[in-house]
């Protein structure tokens, strides 16, 4: 019923095995293929009352001998008769094989024709997804490890590769492919060596390869070899024992031939392999079973003395009369070749068997005493049944076959620990399971990982160019990979919070860069304040005019009925010291956190106190003009003369003043916002005006005040000494406009906390001229020289 062929075959459905000739490294393929069929056939459970037949080929790697025996197998005898059939018992159920690819590939092709189901444990094409050609993979597609070295490299950072493969189709494919992967991933692959699969390499190649190889650059090389690599395996024997290098192998039978060179090997080989299990029971039967069963041939009983050797594992040591001397890999192997996985693929068989021939029809048809029905199931119907198998097998793991025909399998990540006493020690230090959720699918202890002491740092590197540290991020250079790249700083309010970044990250509007420019801190609050060295001066400057002025005010009050006091309007100057008071006083509004109270007041006070100051200068200037026409004979101004008229030039420009700014509070008021951008890393607390209009309509009636005042007082400079008032008024008027029209670039010229200081400053400035044009002659002589301050000198004057 069962048809195997296998590397090791043999035919016939018989209690003995036949065999044309042996490999000893597949002795465990043999014996695996051979209990599976014998354990199932003892079980009734399976496929009771049903007996599967067993043929068993050696195609000693020879694809036209492989061509000859699938005939033979499908015509049921030693020679072949193309599409027939001289067996007149046994249906032909399935081909299960390990062989080399170019014969796989025949047999491939063949089965298209016949349709027989056709198991693989080695995978004839392992970069095909194609079903129809009733191929069932038990050893799933090659292409599946890609992702998890991908991911072997992204946990290390290597990002600098080289590789090594040789020269056959399926190799250079699954290069393109992992050079693709690679490389999206954000790797780089400095060289590819390709060698020739069966031709010798050159002195000349070979030193092409080291030569590549011993870049100091490169520390990681990933090979890929295959059983039929002779030259691959050589030279991977070679490389190997070179320092200073990482090998991720992808190749199961790395990990047997390993053990046949042992010396001068170097650690840090990380392998790719097969999740290795044992059947316990077919451990039993590799101890028990009776090698007459099979044809001595020599290496077969080399083999079976190799058994007895004490380094053997318990679990297969046979019982000898005397020990063997030759050293062959059975008694080092620790997971006896591919059994489990031939054990699967005979059980999976036998599965799909059993559920084509036990349900529906076929259990009330098959079995009623005519056999020959069972040919109307097979081959093409166990199609159906193969594609939906799904059992436990003896270990309790889930076998079936996914859409691409691949039975799901999972990887070991093993370390080659070289010993000094020239034996390997290969240490399971990760896993990669394609099938395995995101995040749960791959996993490395790298505490377990033995690397080579030539590594001047543990995990070695494998980059073009040093890691990009935060706060830098890279630049490609010119004509290079994308792997060598220089690292440049990342600017100001940008940050690169891990290595290697691409491109700087912009830093939220209230955050900065700090100094290194790996993280965002929040920016800088700068307003005006009081603490600092530039607000504690202007509040002392405002505080000390403010006393002068009232220590004037004073002087003022105490002299009122002294002739200087009374001859400019002495109600007038109370005023108007009293204003410049409240100018000197309303600076200190503009040293605070900016608030909405604030913002309010700020423009508003300014502008009410000095339109109050400019007025009261003015009403003097006019005053004093009006009374030298008034003296004049028959002059008409005489009436107009009194304090009535110079208290309504005073109120109503400081009503108007008052409107301006009402309306301007009702239309656009004044608020506190914060400036992010006028300044690099702070943020500036700033009253917005609400309207600039407005604030320049204020500042301008305050210039038409001033300039008014300054003509008429400039027209009245020459007027008799008793008035020489106008002289003054011309020089306090000269320096208010001189400080206001110098105040206007310069405000605009500059940002936050300076922008407020240069206004505070204008306020001082031009309140202090006013104070010191006007009041300072007066108080000298009120003070100093008392001898002046009467009638006579006054008129004389």
């Amino acid at each position: 019923m069962l048809v195997a062929s296998n590397d090791i075959v043999a035919s016939g459905n018989m209690e003995k095995y036949d065999a044309i000739s042996f490999r000893e490294i597949n002795y465990y393929n043999f014996l695996a293929f051979v209990f599976a069929v014998e354990e199932i056939n003892n079980s009734s459970e399976l496929l009771p009352n049903i007996t599967l037949g067993l043929h068993l080929y050696d195609s000693n790697n020879h694809p036209p001998v492989a061509l000859r025996v699938f005939m033979n197998i499908l015509s049921g005898m030693d020679k072949s008769i193309i599409n027939y059939n001289c067996k007149r018992s046994g249906t032909l159920a399935a081909i299960i094989e390990v062989v080399s690819e170019e014969e796989s590939k025949l047999i491939s092709n063949m089965l298209r024709i016949y349709h027989y189901p056709y198991i693989s444990y080695t995978s004839p094409n392992p970069f095909s997804s194609d079903t129809s050609s009733y191929l069932y993979k038990i050893m799933p597609r090659i292409l599946k490890i890609i992702p998890g070295i991908v991911k072997l490299l992204k946990h290390f950072n290597w990002t600098w590769i080289g590789i090594i493969t040789s020269d056959d189709d399926h190799s250079l494919t699954f290069v393109r492919i992992l050079k693709e992967r690679v490389e999206k991933y954000g790797a780089c692959i400095e060289f590819i060596e390709i060698f020739s699969q069966t031709n010798p390499l050159s002195d000349e190649r070979v030193a092409q390869i080291n030569e590549n190889i011993k870049k100091p650059s490169t520390n990681v090389m990933i090979g890929l070899f295959n059983r039929e690599d002779i030259w691959g395996i050589e030279l991977r024997k070679a490389l190997q024992k070179m320092p200073g290098k990482v090998w991720i192998i992808i190749s199961e039978m790395d990990y047997q031939v390993i053990y046949l060179w042992k010396g001068g090997f170097k650690n840090s080989t990380l392998l790719f392999s097969r999740v290795k299990k044992n059947i316990p029971s077919f451990l039993k039967f590799i101890r028990e079973v009776k090698p007459i069963m099979f044809i001595h041939e020599f290496m077969a009983d080399i083999w079976w003395t190799a058994l007895c050797k004490k380094n053997c594992p318990q679990s297969i040591r046979r019982s000898c009369r005397y020990e063997s001397q030759v050293h062959l890999y059975p008694c080092d192997s620790a997971h006896f070749g591919n059994s489990y996985y031939i054990y699967n693929a005979v059980y999976a068989l036998a599965h799909a068997l059993r559920d084509m021939l036990f349900s529906g029809s076929g259990q009330t048809i098959a079995w009623k005493g005519d056999r020959r029905m069972l040919s109307d199931y097979l081959p093409w119907k166990l199609h159906r049944y193969l594609k939906k198998v799904h059992f436990k097998n003896m270990l309790g793991e889930e076998i079936f076959f996914d859409e691409n025909g691949d039975l799901p399998m999972d990887y070991s990540i093993i370390n080659l620990i070289f010993l000094p006493n020239g034996t390997v020690k290969p240490e399971i230090v990760g896993s990669y399971k394609p099938y395995a959720a995101p995040g749960k699918d791959f996993t490395i202890n790298e505490n377990m990982i033995v690397w080579e002491a030539a590594f001047t740092q543990t995990p070695p590197e494998s980059r073009c160019t040093q890691s990009c540290a935060p706060g830098y991020r890279k630049l490609t250079q010119e004509g290079k990979p994308v792997c060598c790249y220089d690292c440049i700083p990342c600017p100001s309010g940008e940050i690169t919070n891990e290595t290697d970044m691409d491109n700087c990250m912009k830093c939220p509007e209230d955050q900065w860069s700090n100094e290194k420019r790996d993280v965002c801190v929040p920016k800088m609050i700068s307003f005006l304040s009081y603490e600092e060295t530039l607000g504690i001066i202007l509040t002392f400057i405002s505080i000390f005019f403010f006393l002068i002025t009232a220590v004037i005010l004073r002087i003022f009050i105490k002299y009122r009925d002294t002739p200087i006091v009374r001859s400019n309007n002495r109600n007038l100057s109370y005023i108007l010291l009293v204003s410049l008071m409240l100018c000197f006083l309303c600076s200190l509004i503009f040293i605070s956190h900016p608030n909405e109270v604030i913002c309010v007041l700020r423009q508003s006070v300014f502008g009410i106190a000095f339109s109050i100051s400019l007025s009261s200068v003015l009403a003097k200037t006019i005053t004093v003009v009006m009374a030298f026409q008034a003296t004049k004979p028959g002059s008409k101004l005489q009436k107009w003369m009194g304090s009535r008229f110079s208290y309504s030039i005073g109120i109503s420009c400081s009503l108007l003043q008052v409107l301006i700014c009402l309306v301007w509070l009702g239309t656009a008021t004044p608020f506190p916002y914060q400036n992010i951008q006028s300044e690099i890393g702070t943020i500036l607390i700033e009253c917005n005006e609400g309207s600039t209009i407005a604030f320049y309509c204020v500042l301008g009636y305050l210039g038409f005040l001033a300039g008014i005042s300054f003509i008429v007082a400039f027209l009245a400079r020459n007027l008799p000494g008793s008035f020489n008032e106008a002289k003054h008024i011309t020089f306090s008027m000269l320096v208010f406009c001189s400080v206001w029209a110098s105040f206007i670039p310069t405000y605009l010229s500059t940002r936050g906390k300076y922008m407020v200081a240069v206004e505070i400053f204008a306020i001082l400035a031009s309140s202090s001229g006013i104070l010191g044009c006007i009041f300072i002659p007066k108080c000298y002589i009120i003070l100093l020289r008392p001898d002046r301050n009467n009638r006579k000198y006054i008129v004389t004057k």
